[in-house]
């Protein structure tokens, strides 16, 4: 199941809405203005991050700029609680399946979340599946 970690608004997260159903992909959407994000959300996000906050935190939030010079500094817990706290420090939408993440909308970033048939088709590549 895809999650759509989205704030009322966006307009990425509506164009990531469109797509998802474009491309028949079933997905819960929280949204992080009223959903708590549990501890282990959180986790989950923070380990699909190749590059570390940098991928969710969005550094044109206000949280961000108040906490800026200290976010490097704090502990997984203390940012975690911070997440909980002000959730808009995230960037959206945020979508993410079982072993992939999605920030952002972005085509072609958005084909990772797709089966692989499907994937195949929206880049014209033909498997044949026995």
């Amino acid at each position: 199941m895809v999650v759509l970690y989205n704030f009322p608004g966006c307009v990425s997260g509506r164009k990531a809405k469109k797509w998802l159903s474009d491309h028949q992909i079933q997905y819960k959407e929280k949204d992080i203005s009223k959903v708590f994000l549990t501890k282990k959300e959180i986790q989950n996000l923070l380990a699909k991050a190749e590059n570390g906050t940098e991928d969710i935190i969005s550094n044109r939030s206000n949280v961000y700029k108040k906490e800026e010079s200290r976010i490097n500094d704090l502990s997984i817990s203390q940012l975690i609680k911070l997440i909980q706290e002000h959730p808009t420090i995230l960037k959206r939408p945020i979508i993410i399946n079982h072993d992939k993440m999605v920030v952002g909308y972005d085509e072609d970033e958005l084909t990772i979340i797709l089966p692989k048939e499907k994937r195949a088709r929206s880049v014209g590549i033909n498997y044949h599946i026995t």
